[in-house]
């Protein structure tokens, strides 16, 4: 039996939750899995939609972790058949008693903004005793791992291994139209499927649409996703006057995002460091790349291992809005973007769950 602890969990939505759903899914294609997740929303009518052995806990946030963590440390001690523990976030083994789980192998994930504090904080602190307890530390890209060795985590413990995808599926041609619709007869279509917050940067990108526009009269930019930043974006839109070649969408069903993404030319995220948030990979390169779509990201970050720069997209400077236009400008000189999503489609395949999965099971 597996065993994973997580405070991300579908059907709420969003990167951790839909990597930990994933890792949940292509677990039991090797033995059955027992998840201990919070609870949300319609999680119980989508727990019976699932095979997996779900445990929910709700309630106030602090007193849900100590009960999680007690009814984890019971569920360990009664059970002689884990093959392995998966924690999604260093709190999630925070509170695990240390010896009920030295015997079995544990992983613990890290994706970067969660452990991105100062060397020494109380907070530093707490990180480095939480991942005493694991065996295995799972950077999400290479850019992780070495923030991860440079807070003071044991280089020996961490191994790479990338976040999964799931196989690009036949697009209904219901959603063919819907998508065909938001896009009309625009060109470049355009597409960033994130959370609306500062470091992702769409404030830079709606700037750069603006003069793009000039170049490109049919452009279209399509934003999938809610936050906080939403209604200063919105505000922006109209202040640049582009309201016609923005679309910013919100709550979405994920058949017409993935079709959003097919009848792209271009993903563009530029992320950029916000504070102490950064972005550690960025499955939503991945995800654009199955449906044949390259990407433009950002330096800063860990977008480099999930983009082939000039090969599979480009990687600009977020912070600077003259590097993102003239790397739009590069990526379809020539009708470059053809061969971008190209290569990106077949680079995406390395990234199929069913792949990724091995990597895991060789450690344990």
């Amino acid at each position: 039996m597996f065993v994973i602890s997580t405070r991300s969990f579908p059907p709420e939505t969003g990167g951790m939750q839909n990597l930990m759903g994933g890792l949940a899914n292509a677990l039991l294609n090797h033995g059955p899995v027992k998840v201990f997740a919070d609870k949300f929303e319609g999680s119980e009518v989508y727990d019976q939609s699932l095979k997996l052995e779900i445990e929910r806990f709700g309630g106030i946030k602090l007193f849900r972790k100590y009960r999680k963590a007690n009814r984890l440390n019971d569920f360990i001690k009664s059970n002689q058949n884990i093959r392995s523990i998966f924690f999604d976030h260093w709190k999630s083994i925070e509170k695990i008693n240390d010896k009920v789980i030295e015997k079995v192998p544990t992983f613990c994930l890290i994706h970067s903004k969660e452990i991105n504090h100062p060397l020494g904080s109380s907070l530093n602190k707490r990180v480095i005793n939480s991942f005493k307890k694991t065996k295995f530390i799972i950077a999400n890209s290479n850019f992780t791992k070495k923030l991860g060795i440079e807070i003071g985590l044991p280089k020996e413990k961490i191994y790479v291994i990338h976040p999964g995808c799931e196989e690009p599926i036949k697009i209904e041609k219901e959603y063919e139209l819907k998508a065909d619709k938001i896009y009309q007869d625009s060109f470049p279509k355009i597409i960033t499927v994130a959370r609306l917050d500062r470091r992702k940067n769409h404030q830079n990108i709606l700037m750069c649409v603006r003069n793009l526009k000039e170049i490109f009269p049919k452009i279209k930019y399509v934003s999938v996703g809610d936050g906080e930043e939403r209604n200063n974006l919105i505000k922006l839109v109209k202040e640049l006057k582009i309201d016609n070649e923005v679309t910013l969408l919100s709550k979405l069903d994920g058949k017409l995002k993935n079709a959003l993404l097919k009848k792209s030319n271009l993903f563009l995220m530029p992320s950029i460091l916000h504070k102490k948030s950064v972005e550690g990979f960025g499955i939503s390169f991945i995800e654009a790349a199955c449906y044949g779509v390259g990407s433009i990201g950002g330096k800063i970050g860990g977008a480099s291992d999930a983009i082939k720069e000039n090969t599979t997209g480009l990687i600009c400077d977020g912070d600077n809005i003259e590097s993102i236009y003239e790397n739009v400008i590069k990526f379809f000189k020539n009708d470059d973007y053809k061969k971008y999503g190209n290569n990106a489609e077949k680079f995406s395949e390395n990234f199929y769950w069913k792949i990724i999965i091995k990597k895991y099971l060789k450690l344990i």
